[in-house]
């Protein structure tokens, strides 16, 4: 009795489809690696230029509205980027254990070293993420204290 389950066109398909996303979830963790690199340097602006001019100028509807949207912008680093790095993981496994049945162990090689990159890589930029949005938040909300306190 041979098992039917694994060979129908429509696991070939979903290999298929499976195996096109990893060059688009590699360019997406590059440009989300550069994306919080950008965000480490808006922060540090912010903490020692951006937020006192805020509180001098007192406009606090301003800057809730700022400070929601920096902080969806790491919240958004913080969740996709280990996702990301998840698929970057599953995705070669598949091709790299087919390869170790083959006996071909440049391929597994390969397929582990671009997995454990992209892992590490992921993380590191949901870190960077869950970092600057802890700090942020904390920072806009004692800006926006103090500046209602002198209201």
């Amino acid at each position: 009795m041979t098992n039917t389950m694994f060979d129908g066109s429509l696991f070939g398909i979903m290999h298929a489809l499976v195996s096109y996303l990893l060059q688009p979830v590699v360019i997406a963790l590059l440009a989300l690696t550069a994306w919080a690199a950008i965000e480490v340097g808006t922060l540090f602006t912010e903490r020692f230029i951006g937020l006192q001019r805020w509180r001098k100028s007192g406009a606090i509807d301003e800057l809730e509205l700022l400070a929601a949207k920096r902080i969806e912008r790491t919240d958004f680093l913080t969740r996709i980027a280990p996702m990301l790095g998840l698929m970057g993981t599953l995705i070669p496994l598949g091709p790299g254990l087919a390869a170790l049945g083959e006996g071909e162990l440049s391929v597994l090689t390969t397929a582990m070293s671009v997995a454990f990159d992209t892992t590490v890589l992921g993380l590191l930029v949901g870190i960077v993420g869950f970092v600057a949005g802890r700090l942020r938040r904390r920072w806009y909300e004692q800006t926006l204290s103090q500046m209602e306190a002198n209201r």
